[in-house]
């Protein structure tokens, strides 16, 4: 495993930066790592495996990695030059939401894609029922150009091969000889939190059930190990009983005013023969 800690090139909610050490203690030998739910990369950033299969049913996440990947100049120099003090107000910014919202062009979308997530609110990433994308301005003072983590994916990203598939279809092109690492989106902390929490992200309980059953068989049926991380509950304890479960207390935001930075449990659950 890497010893220099690299940072994703996007903001991204529920990265996984500052687990990448725990995480990467769990993560067993392998040839190939795969990503069901990629997200920002942080895990693939931060491990060397030969080979990588990173998937995420986002497809402006996934267009954008292929774009880096095959063109990374020409992306770099075309999405520096929205990053200038012009663009940095409301106007600016929701006119190219607008417009991105509004583009069919996959290179476009690449591009202000980008910009949406250094100049809009708290690095969301978040789209309507018609998927449209609706985040709102984030009034920074100087949202940051990530030149150097560009680069660094689009060299690490040689070694990778990237898709937009259901998580299912995923593990059913695992391997032999491959791990798996899967970041779902989380399950709500308290039932309260249930609505809210899968009304944005569209991950339902029965998600998070056949992610479990899928990893038990992986494991245990095909010997391809499987790490999950997650929320620490009763529900995710009892989806999670035949693997090995890891404690972790992790700093979140988690009042709605953002206020109260507190520790949240996570688990890392890991099966393997």
């Amino acid at each position: 495993m890497t010893t220099k800690k690299n940072r994703a090139f996007l903001k991204w909610a529920g990265g996984k930066y500052s687990l990448i050490d725990a995480i990467s203690a769990k993560l067993p030998d392998a040839k190939k790592l795969i990503e069901p739910f990629v997200g920002a990369g942080s895990v693939f950033l931060n491990t060397d495996y030969s080979q990588y299969l990173l998937n995420d049913i986002n497809p402006d996440l996934i267009n954008l990695y292929k774009i880096l990947q095959v063109n990374p100049a020409a992306y770099i120099a075309d999405s520096a030059s929205l990053f200038v003090p012009a663009n940095n107000n409301a106007d600016c910014y929701y006119t190219l939401r607008q417009k991105f919202n509004l583009s069919s062009d996959t290179y476009e979308r690449a591009v202000i894609f980008l910009y949406l997530n250094r100049f809009g609110y708290n690095g969301l990433c978040r789209y309507n029922q018609k998927g449209i994308f609706n985040v709102p301005f984030g009034k920074y003072l100087a949202p940051y150009f990530p030149h150097k983590e560009l680069e660094y994916f689009a060299q690490k990203a040689q070694c990778a091969t990237f898709t937009c598939l259901p998580f299912e279809k995923v593990f059913a092109r695992a391997r032999a000889g491959s791990v798996i690492y899967c970041d779902p989106p989380y399950a709500p902390i308290s039932k309260t939190a249930f609505f809210n929490s899968y009304a944005t992200n569209g991950f339902s309980l029965e998600n998070q059930s056949t992610l479990a059953s899928l990893a038990n068989k992986a494991a245990y049926q095909r010997n391809i190990p499987v790490l999950i991380s997650n929320h620490d509950t009763e529900l995710t304890r009892e989806l999670y009983k035949n693997a090995m479960l890891t404690e972790l207390q992790v700093s979140r935001f988690i009042s709605q005013k953002g206020d109260a930075r507190k520790k949240v449990g996570e688990l890392l659950a890991l099966y393997v023969n």
